[in-house]
């Protein structure tokens, strides 16, 4: 058991020597959003390099089973002067000299390790082991003992008496520190956390200089002005630069004054930056605001300070919004005769054949989780400003740049799989993580499952917090514990997600969409009389068929329920059981100039400028003649059509009038 003391616990661990490299502090856990955790490392000697050293976090859950989940290479590091070197998110003050990402510290019961070894030897999932060992700390956040943890330790003989530390109760804001006596007696305390500092205050205490900007965000001709603050005067003259650029984000960009003197007696200096307004459309950008470097005594407060750069040079699509939709706009890129396979074909053969089409191995190509950020960028671009993306359920842009990179989803968007992982089995693999480009791939085939994992006809841009909230839920009456979507928005979603998710059926084997609201999650997706609803209630407009375009260019594949959407009627809906045929082309002849209305119109018509009785044929989008119909001047047409797109091919003294009609 430990001792607690004043919310402070110790534990006497053994009379240890000094060893070259020891965990000399970690925070685990921090309040809210777990965004300052770090780790800090002492060096017997100052200034010591660390190559040939590597720090590595085990896994001390039941499911993690005492193995590795990350590892860190020191190769090329130096501790400071005092021998410290702290490993840490940005958000970390002082900033640590090795930034990780934040909230990647398990809270516990896990272990950390310090190894001679490298990073490459202990893969993700590597079992805690005292080969080539020089400290550990196991460590809890009120935690029962991770026992299994502990006896491998303690296999090591200077770890026999080994135990677990532990930080404080969950949201703490303690840190476990390490102190030796004079007697060489090592003792771990939880207290308020020193990174950057020995832990018992001695030592080369720095002063710390801090970057202030009054904005976050500023247009791309804006002046702002950047503040460089001590905390305490300075004894002499400080000159230092400082650095902007990032990515794209270059000298061309912005001007002003990067070398920065901080006079004596003074805790204060500032310079100005202007920003460039050009006339390319280089897409919303960001500043990172950080030290080149500073000079013993001083430390960064903080770092790599991001200020996003609005670029006013956006540009529109010749297509609307899910919202506000158009149609004919964009074209399938199809290639001819893509599906001339499904002639003649109905029940279980129509399937089988498109199937075979959109899951052809030797023809579809499958990318990893990473790639279809690089895809969504591109697929769900806001049509009204190219530096967005059009967000799912919520139905609205976003900034490109405001992915969601960490813990908080608040204002961000992530990838939403409209067909859920968890009912469908999808999973990630370590390659997942890396965005190798569109000319690497895997291949897949029907019965490659896993693919949907990052299968881009079924992910879209999403709002965070939506998609959280969306989870796994079947589609349809919320009552049935279905989803329908924000209260507040238009629904022009639903023909989308209906799509998408018709298409993960029939493009994977062992997924299936079901009449009903299955209770677990091991069970099929629903409600298919939802879907085909909103599948008939909102057709494929040109954002869609966009997507479809730009997917198809990295999978070799579409969603034949966007290039044919009366695909759908023959497998699920009014036409199961009928015989596909190839839709009927349409060849425009000399056209007369007439005009429909009014269009939308919900069941009947009037065609301006016919002067002569006319045959009118209805054709479906897809080239489908549906009915036809022989029409008068002036005289009303009763269309009594469904929802959807239609083309009107309108026919009088010898000349052919083509018009599209949106039915509502």
């Amino acid at each position: 058991m430990k001792n607690i003391i004043y919310y402070l616990f110790a534990f006497c661990i053994a009379q240890l020597g000094f060893a070259q490299v020891v965990i000399n502090e970690l925070d685990c856990d921090t309040p809210g959003v777990d965004n300052m955790e770090f780790i800090e490392l002492l060096s017997e000697t100052p200034n010591f390099p660390l190559d040939g050293y590597v720090v590595v976090f085990f896994n001390g859950s039941t499911s993690g089973m005492n193995s590795s989940y990350f590892a860190i290479d020191l190769d090329g590091l130096v501790t400071d002067v005092n021998g410290i070197l702290v490993i840490g998110s940005n958000a970390v003050s002082p900033v640590p000299q090795l930034v990780i990402s934040e909230n990647v510290i398990q809270n516990g019961a896990d272990a950390v390790a310090i190894y001679q070894a490298n990073g490459s030897d202990f893969p993700e999932e590597t079992i805690a082991t005292i080969d080539n060992l020089v400290d550990v700390l196991i460590y809890g956040t009120a935690d029962a003992d991770d026992t299994d943890m502990i006896a491998i330790f303690n296999q090591d003989p200077r770890f026999v008496d080994i135990q677990q530390i532990d930080e404080g109760p969950g949201n703490n804001t303690n840190s476990i520190q390490r102190f030796v006596d004079m007697e060489d007696n090592v003792t771990y305390m939880a207290m308020t956390p020193t990174p950057r500092q020995l832990n018992d205050g001695s030592g080369i205490v720095f002063n710390g200089i801090s970057i202030n900007v009054d904005e976050t965000q500023y247009g791309e001709d804006a002046s702002f002005e950047i503040t460089f603050v001590a905390e305490n005067p300075l004894t002499d003259d400080l000159n230092f630069n400082i650095l902007l650029n990032n990515q794209g984000f270059d000298s061309s960009d912005f001007s002003g004054n990067m070398a920065i003197s901080l006079n004596s007696g003074q805790t204060m200096a500032s310079t100005m930056i202007t920003l460039v307004d050009d006339e390319e459309d280089e897409g919303d950008e960001v500043a990172r605001i950080r030290f080149e470097s500073l000079p013993v005594p001083f430390v960064q407060l903080n770092d790599n300070i991001e200020i996003r750069i609005v670029d006013n040079d956006f540009t529109m699509a010749n297509f609307g919004t899910p919202l506000n939709p158009t149609f004919g706009n964009v074209t399938s890129t199809q290639p001819p005769g893509y599906y001339d396979s499904l002639d003649g074909l109905a029940d279980d053969d129509l399937r089988q054949a498109l199937q075979d089409i959109i899951a052809d191995p030797n023809v579809v190509r499958a990318q990893t989780y990473a790639d279809v950020l690089d895809i969504l960028v591109d697929a769900d671009e806001n049509p009204l400003n190219s530096n967005e993306v059009w967000l799912l359920y919520t139905e609205q842009g976003r900034p490109k740049l405001d992915l969601q990179t960490g813990s908080i989803n608040e204002g961000k968007w992530n990838r939403e799989h409209t067909y859920p992982r968890s009912r469908g089995g999808f999973f990630d693999i370590e390659e997942d993580e890396v965005a190798d480009g569109i000319d690497i791939f895997w291949t897949t085939k029907a019965d490659s499952l896993r693919h949907g994992n990052s299968d881009a006809h079924a992910l879209r841009a999403a709002d965070g917090p939506e998609n959280s909230l969306r989870n796994n839920r079947h589609y349809g009456d919320v009552g049935s514990g279905g989803y329908e979507g924000p209260m507040n928005t238009a629904g022009s979603f639903y023909g989308d997600v209906a799509r998408s998710v018709l298409y993960m059926e029939i493009r994977y084997n062992g997924l299936e969409v079901v009449n009903g609201f299955p209770a677990s999650n091991a069970e099929p997706l629903g409600d298919l009389a939802t879907l085909l609803d909103w599948h008939r209630n909102d057709p494929p407009d040109d954002f869609e068929m966009n997507r479809n375009n730009i997917v198809y260019t990295w999978q070799f594949n579409r969603n034949p329920f966007i290039d044919q959407p009366d695909l759908v009627e023959y497998i699920w809906g009014t036409n199961a059981g009928d015989t596909w045929m190839q839709p009927l082309g349409i060849s425009e002849l000399e056209s007369q100039e007439m005009a429909i209305f009014p269009n939308p119109a919900t069941n009947s018509v009037h065609i301006l400028g016919l002067s002569n009785e006319a045959l009118v044929e209805v054709v479906s989008m897809e080239g489908r003649l549906i009915k036809t119909l022989k029409v008068s001047p002036q005289n009303t047409v009763d269309l009594n059509l469904s929802s959807g797109i239609y083309l009107l091919k309108i026919t009088s003294e010898g000349k052919t009038s083509i018009q599209k009609l949106l039915v509502r």
